[in-house]
């Protein structure tokens, strides 16, 4: 790690000719996912001046402490930060496309003009890079205003790394190309292979195939820099709503989910600083957001040996990341291994001592492994941390306490917890906080009980996909407690949920009566939205894996998407939805 004492302005004049600021850049990343945060900053503040990688790290740094913490003033500190960057390389880049477009001098150095064209595309990049997050900062405000702002800005960035994506490819291929001539000509191996193509290009070729004096491992870099925002977009965009698709189309965006992964693999194997960005943007799609939505129509288990790969081998670069153990942690739990995902959590806990906010993230686990454990009291221990030191929803994590109160037993505790759920009630457009405050309503009333409690915890482990990760004795004590509540007003939830423990024990014949009986109820319809729609396609999910009922699955699964609207998270559903179609599809082609 960096000397943690800042040096004196002439000690930093005398260095930076020596600097290299691109391994600068890296070194300061990783000292960040080492828990060096505060060392990370110093670096990057320290060096901010020298070039716009290392201005575009401070800035990076910053916004990142915003996201963390989402303290007002340091959120107006990461704009103005990005917003410098921004100017430092638009002040030097007002040649970026006449100089591209422009004969380059035939008497400059071609290694100067090598030099010359790789500081304007990381310029270029970085512009694209501080729009994404400028764009982040201004959906946070949650208005209308700055939402349309935010997707105005994001259009322009995406233009940007498209056109940077594609300009550096092409000098790749064109590199490539060369070197394999010069291997072919032995005779001409005197002059280096880019020189020897500094002959004037046809008239009709890009401007971006003109530059001469790049070396390889120059573009290499660079591509990865631009494949980070480029595979990011790819990657968001591939998991919109399709009732969404058409507004993000309009706006000219793209939604290739291979592309994106390609494109954030040859991030995360670069020299760039943005490398370990990109195998933590890995990490998440293989360990969150895959098993969440099942995009690619199957169940928690896809990403997992992707995963494990990339831990195995980022392990010795990152010995006491406290995200990297959250991500272990993730892995260990989507295989039920629980106990040792606690210990994973605990320790990344442990390790993000001066971290709130992954604090947070890993205390949030725990909850999570405790439920699925159904040890109800650590779970209520966690959420009631968080209900009380988190920025993001406090809403939604006082509902989750209150439910594991409940179930402790606790009822009078937990009715406590209800009441003041709605008073926490701030963000009137989240799904997640609307079923939190409507749930609490119902729970509160006189009619509580434990078991009905326990079905809350039950119904929260099914719709965030929890329960294929629980294990068998604890699925059959979930049955049996589920079967013992007579309540008409939960009976359509109530056979959902024992469908979901059915399918998840393997019992299809069970699971496809429950859901049947679910799908079928119309009494609970007010109550509980989601449980029709819901159980229309996990039947269909269910019928799909045998041929002889695949004709019946694949029309109930167009039944759950075109028959029902305005329930509980629809959005949710209708990615899943769309993403069984698609595998459908894709299956179906010869």
């Amino acid at each position: 790690m960096a000397d943690a004492k800042e040096p004196a302005p002439a000690s930093v004049e005398e260095e930076t000719d020596s600097i290299n600021d691109a391994e600068l850049a890296l070194k300061g990343i990783n000292m960040l996912l080492n828990n060096g945060f505060k060392e990370s900053d110093e670096l990057f503040r320290t060096y901010r001046n020298h070039s716009p990688l290392m201005s575009f790290g401070a800035s990076f740094v910053s916004f990142l402490n915003a996201m963390m913490t989402f303290e007002e003033e340091k959120m107006q500190m990461a704009f103005q930060d990005l917003k410098a960057t921004e100017r430092l390389c638009e002040s030097e880049n007002m040649g970026v496309i006449e100089t591209i477009k422009s004969k380059i001098k035939r008497n400059m150095d071609s290694q100067r003009s090598g030099v010359a064209a790789v500081d304007r595309l990381q310029r270029q990049i970085i512009i694209a890079d501080c729009q994404v997050y400028l764009a982040v900062l201004s959906f946070i405000k949650q208005e209308l205003s700055s939402y349309i702002k935010g997707g105005w800005i994001l259009r322009k960035a995406w233009k940007m790394y498209n056109k940077c994506y594609n300009d550096i490819t092409r000098l790749q291929e064109g590199s490539r190309r060369r070197g394999s001539e010069q291997q072919a000509t032995p005779s001409s191996s005197s002059g280096s292979a880019l020189s020897h193509h500094s002959r004037s290009p046809s008239p009709g070729s890009s401007p971006s195939q003109r530059l001469d004096g790049i070396s390889p491992e120059a573009l290499d870099r660079l591509k990865g820099s631009v494949s980070f925002g480029y595979g990011l977009f790819h990657l968001c965009i591939s998991m919109v709503p399709p009732h969404l698709l058409k507004i993000v189309n309009l706006l000219g965006f793209p939604g290739d989910r291979h592309q994106g992964l390609s494109a954030l693999t040859y991030a995360s194997e670069s020299k760039d600083m943005k490398a370990p960005l990109a195998t933590l943007a890995l990490l998440w799609y293989h360990t969150v957001v895959l098993p969440f939505f099942a995009l690619d129509g199957t169940d928690t288990q896809s990403g997992l040996m992707e995963a494990k790969y990339i831990l195995k081998q980022r392990e010795a670069i990152y010995p006491n990341s406290s995200l990297f153990m959250f991500f272990k942690g993730r892995v260990q739990r989507l295989e039920c291994e629980i106990s040792s995902a606690l210990t994973s959590f605990s320790s990344a806990l442990d390790l993000a001592s001066d971290q709130r906010e992954i604090q947070h993230v890993c205390l949030y686990e725990i909850g999570w492994c405790s439920m699925i454990e159904l040890n109800y009291r650590e779970a209520y221990r966690a959420f009631d941390r968080l209900a009380t030191e988190s920025r993001w929803s406090q809403c939604y994590y006082a509902y989750l306490t209150g439910v594991c109160q409940g179930a402790t037993g606790d009822l009078e505790g937990a009715v406590a917890v209800f009441k003041d759920v709605q008073k926490l009630f701030k963000r009137k457009n989240n799904q997640i906080e609307m079923f939190s405050t409507k749930r609490s309503e119902k729970l509160k009333s006189s009619s509580i009980s434990k078991e009905l409690c326990i079905l809350s915890v039950i119904e929260i482990l099914y719709l965030w996909k929890a329960l294929p990760n629980c294990s068998n004795a604890k699925l059959q004590t979930m049955a049996q407690v589920l079967q013992g509540i007579d309540d008409a007003s939960c009976a359509g939830l109530k056979n959902l949920l024992l469908g979901a423990i059915s399918k998840c024990l393997h019992n299809t014949k069970d699971a496809i009566q429950y859901f049947q009986l679910a799908a079928r109820d119309e009494g609970g319809r007010l109550s509980n939205s989601y449980v029709q729609p819901y159980s229309c396609y996990e039947l269909a999910c269910v019928l799909l894996n045998s041929p002889e009922s695949a004709g019946k699955g694949r029309m109930l699964m167009l039944q759950a998407k075109e028959d029902y609207a305005g329930y509980d998270f629809e959005n949710r559903l209708h990615v899943r939805i769309h993403s069984a179609l698609a595998s459908m599809t894709a299956s179906a082609q010869p």
